[in-house]
């Protein structure tokens, strides 16, 4: 095989550390570049930005999945980083391309889903959830450590060195994946031929919806994660924006915030998780998880001073053991070879909402006039922390991030969705879904490939 050594999770994972480092790194660049191209509708250009991109991935991701299949997942790594990362080098030669191919990579932009069929297939099925564990954990580690890195390079020296670092650093993934990464699929679970056909039902995005009302207890598990991650979706897209310019946080404060909450992240899903999932349950694990969910947007959505910012983002990182919960129930109680299936229903969902969900938010923060104007010369006269509000409204002072409001009435639906869950759920295993299984794999080491990348990362399939 060519690369270096047998493959092995750790070759993985430094594929999703690489990629998602060098877009750390732009971080603070991008929130300057956003707004400077996008002046008078910044959140609405962002929202619609993010939206196309992740209806775009959803919409691709189990063609790519199948054809991986097919071709083996190095070709599949290779194209899925190079063009994820294809708009780094745009952001300093022309905005306007640089966001109009963030939208259009959306296609090829599902790395983690190629990642988790390369795990997938060197692991045996006891071992998956900690491997995806380790993948899930890198990606927070690669989010804790290169937006403080990209801010401190981009205060001393500029945006363009941090732009030509990232570049650099995408290039050095993809040199890593085509010298050192070896194929992980076997050649006898290839077909014999490369022309082999890929069946409409492998590369329909929205095979795994429709099979959703078919077990009462997924249908449930579905609603759940659809109404807890619209709006998880829609912050990951905006809140880094909504920090620096409608609360007023600088560069290096946003990126502190990003550092701080990741660790804690990573604390609460593999800590406390372990320990409430031994005393409390599953189930009851997955309620308090919504519980703290509604409690962080309620307090973003009313909350217009930075402590009150740093506060919900500790609780923000406790909300995060809701989806791993999610999965650990969905891996209990399916049978080894149904998992892809019913996991496979709950990421096409959560892929479909990184479309919905940063549109969404954009959408509302237009409605509500949360815009700020004259960025560049308040920051210049060291006034960031005194935000200026266009079209101020009366509303604006009483609830500064509306669409958090909007996201907290939505968790709440699913907090009541999820109260008639059953702890166990005997219909999963009866292989009521086994008629289905091609659609949602072509082996039996296939996970599920209906996910995207403009997902939180941080919660990504990591089932304990």
């Amino acid at each position: 095989r060519q690369g270096i050594g047998e493959p092995s999770v750790y070759h993985a994972v430094v594929v999703i550390f690489l990629e998602f480092f060098a877009w750390g790194l732009l971080t603070t660049p991008m929130l300057t570049v956003l707004h400077q191209t996008f002046p008078q509708h910044t959140f609405l250009m962002n929202g619609l930005i993010h939206g196309v991109k992740g209806l775009l991935s959803f919409l691709s991701a189990p063609l790519i999945g199948a054809l991986s299949d097919v071709w083996g997942r190095k070709s599949f790594l290779l194209l899925t980083v190079f063009f994820t990362c294809a708009p780094i080098p745009l952001m300093k030669i022309s905005p306007w391309w640089y966001f109009a191919v963030i939208s259009m990579s959306g296609v090829f932009a599902v790395t983690f889903s190629v990642i988790f069929a390369y795990v997938a297939d060197i692991t045996q099925e006891h071992e998956r959830s900690t491997a995806y564990g380790l993948v899930s954990a890198t990606f927070a580690a690669s989010l804790v450590t290169s937006p403080a890195i990209g801010a401190y390079l981009s205060q001393a020296y500029g945006d363009t060195l941090v732009v030509v670092l990232a570049s650099g650093v995408a290039l050095l993934d993809i040199g890593f994946i085509l010298l050192a990464v070896p194929e992980s699929l076997p050649e006898e679970m290839r077909p014999v031929s490369w022309g082999a056909p890929i069946s409409w039902e492998q590369a329909d995005p929205f095979a795994s919806l429709r099979k959703v009302g078919q077990d009462s207890t997924v249908l449930l598990i579905c609603i759940t994660v659809f109404l807890s991650y619209l709006p998880e979706a829609g912050q990951y897209s905006s809140f880094f924006l909504y920090l620096r310019q409608v609360i007023g946080f600088s560069s290096e404060t946003v990126a502190a915030f990003i550092g701080v909450v990741g660790i804690l992240s990573i604390l609460a899903q593999t800590v406390v998780l372990g320990i409430l999932m031994r005393s409390i349950g599953n189930k009851n694990t997955i309620l308090l998880g919504l519980g703290f969910q509604i409690l962080q947007l309620a307090w973003y959505g009313f909350g217009s001073q930075p402590w009150m910012m740093w506060a919900a983002g500790a609780v923000a990182a406790m909300s995060s053991i809701t989806f791993p919960a999610i999965s650990a129930m969905v891996s209990r109680n399916a049978d080894p070879d149904q998992q892809g299936v019913v996991q496979g229903m709950i990421t096409g969902i959560r892929g479909l909402c990184n479309g919905l969900g940063p549109a969404l938010y954009g959408f509302v923060f237009y409605l509500f006039h949360v815009e700020l104007n004259e960025m560049a010369e308040v920051e210049t006269l060291g006034k960031a922390s005194k935000p200026n509000m266009a079209n101020p409204t009366d509303e604006s002072s009483i609830i500064p991030g509306p669409p958090f409001l909007f996201g907290a009435c939505s968790v709440l639906l699913s907090l009541l969705v999820a109260l008639f869950i059953p702890e166990h759920n005997l219909a999963l295993r009866s292989g009521g879904h086994k008629k289905h299984s091609p659609g949602a794999q072509t082996h039996p080491h296939s996970p599920p490939a209906g996910g995207s990348d403009g997902k939180e990362p941080l919660l990504e399939d990591s089932s304990v």
